[in-house]
């Protein structure tokens, strides 16, 4: 128990000391730094190529969303969910070594492959990944429920990609990190592959228009993603639709794909969100509450 004690306390520091460090110091992998220019570049193409000409740059909900931004990719962390994921990590890996005699779980040594192949299978693998667990936090109820808070922008903007309910980062991060784990990868590899899934991120949810042909049975962008935020689920579909993350092929693959011209002009949001919190901590807490019958 000392153990996972010291290693708690360890990783609370280091994180600290890491957050500090990001915010002082600018280097290529300082992701503090690459999150504020990529979104400083999605705002300015909001501001000169609007999508919705009637929808002002500094929206319904700008400073929430850009709170939200920091808050679920640094300050969680910082709280201690860096620290307490550590312990469990570790633990796990004692649990592996103990019973099965597993030193670790790489199965397949990618880092031995070319950079351009590691990030390739990295992106696809992860995108498949979260694309299911997607599709899982709209089929559940009570993972629907911390869903909500992302599906409660009432205007889109680059800056509602980062609206999520802390919960959907351990829901994320517990469903991944085994298929992640099963391949050998590097940390720079890691970092490029998610900057990218980032920028596709904002992209995804920007209030801009970009024509992209025939790439859009590929990459996801906003006149799809504004129809997955629709208020009214488009018919024959159940739970959603276009649930793709940085990639629409999966929805197209699997069915899930719901494309229409007016876009721009769907109601975002979901049944009954008149009541919903409108806070940062009602939204918070949303979803840890027994709902009333």
């Amino acid at each position: 128990m000392t153990k996972y004690i010291n290693l708690f306390v360890e990783s609370f520091l280091d994180y600290g000391s890491y957050i500090a460090n990001e915010v002082i110091t600018f280097h290529w992998t300082n992701y503090f730094y690459w999150l504020i220019g990529i979104s400083l570049a999605f705002l300015l193409l909001e501001i000169l190529m609007p999508w919705r000409k009637g929808q002002k740059a500094y929206r319904q909900d700008f400073w929430l969303d850009a709170f939200y931004m920091f808050f679920n990719f640094f300050l969680f962390s910082l709280v201690g969910y860096y620290a307490i994921s550590s312990v469990f990590v570790e633990a796990f890996n004692d649990f592996l070594s103990h019973t099965f005699g597993l030193k670790n779980l790489i199965a397949l040594h990618i880092e031995q492959w070319t950079v351009f192949a590691q990030l390739l299978t990295l992106f696809v693998l992860r995108d498949f990944l979260h694309w299911n667990v997607h599709r899982l936090l709209h089929r559940f109820s009570f993972l629907w429920e911390f869903h909500k808070v992302h599906h409660s922008v009432k205007e889109m903007g680059f800056a509602s990609h980062l609206r999520f309910h802390w919960m959907e980062t351990v829901v994320y991060r517990t469903i991944e990190y085994i298929p992640l784990g099963m391949i050998g990868f590097g940390i720079q590899e890691f970092f490029l592959v998610h900057i990218i899934a980032i920028t596709i991120g904002h992209f995804n949810h920007s209030n801009i228009r970009i024509p992209l042909g025939p790439l859009k049975y590929v990459l996801n962008n906003p006149q799809m993603h504004a129809v997955h935020h629709a208020r009214i689920i488009p018919a024959p579909h159940q739970y959603g639709v276009n649930y793709g993350i940085s990639l629409s092929l999966w929805d197209y693959l699997f069915k899930t794909a719901h494309t229409q011209k007016n876009a721009e002009e769907v109601q975002l949001g979901f049944e009954g969100d008149e009541q919903f919190p409108k806070s940062f901590w009602g939204q918070a807490i949303y979803g840890l509450r027994r709902k009333k019958k």
